[in-house]
């Protein structure tokens, strides 16, 4: 009886992941239409991502990029979807053979993630300081952007994002560098290297 009651619970669930696929697959594709998001050949979302782009705004993704979204897919803890968040005349660029893990990724200026780049869940990268340093802008209701910073941000080819990193403004993180899960960036990565820590730092370099 216990196996018999096995087999159903996995069968229903076998069942339910594919029916939420379909659903899924027909969600993110009216949201990639509806936000003019460019998606090259073979581009897999498991899951539902989330797409903002804001008038001026351009979101791109290379060929056989692929997202994991929420509780179903890369089971690591702190499951969510993919937020792809590009403000007004900002460009987020993604290359090809890229994968990306529920994060969240606020565009204001220029982010760039060039081919075979991987990024762990729950990693966070921002372009903006999405405040003034100025106390008194802060303060008011409706806060000018015009004296926010920011910055464009470049993850070079091949690096690998540890997960719950958070990668702030300004940065550049080297080919085929890695930095280790947890980290917080705050300045330039060189290639092959890997990084970890907060602040982020040089832990060694990598062989050839």
């Amino acid at each position: 009886m216990r196996y018999l009651i096995k087999f159903i619970v996995r069968t229903a669930n076998k069942m339910f992941l594919i029916l939420f696929n379909l659903f899924a697959q027909f969600v993110t594709y009216l949201r990639l239409i509806t936000n003019d998001v460019t998606v090259g050949f073979h581009f897999k979302s498991f899951g539902i991502p989330v797409f903002d782009v804001e008038k001026g705004g351009k979101l791109i993704f290379g060929d056989n990029c692929r997202l994991n979204n929420g509780r179903f897919y890369n089971r690591i803890g702190r499951q969510q979807s993919c937020y792809f968040i590009v403000l007004k005349n900002a460009t987020l660029s993604i290359g090809s053979n890229v994968g990306i893990s529920s994060t969240a990724i606020v565009c204001s200026d220029h982010i760039t993630i060039e081919d075979d780049v991987k990024i762990g869940g729950n990693t966070v990268i921002y372009d903006t300081d999405f405040h003034s340093v100025d106390a008194s802008k802060r303060a008011t209701l409706t806060e000018e952007q015009t004296h926010i910073i920011s910055k464009p941000v470049k993850i070079k080819k091949c690096a690998f994002i540890g997960a719950h990193t958070t990668i702030l403004k300004g940065i550049t993180i080297g080919e085929n560098s890695i930095i280790g899960a947890g980290s917080v960036v705050t300045k330039d990565i060189p290639d092959n290297e890997i990084w970890g820590g907060n602040p982020c730092k040089f832990i060694k370099k990598l062989s050839n």
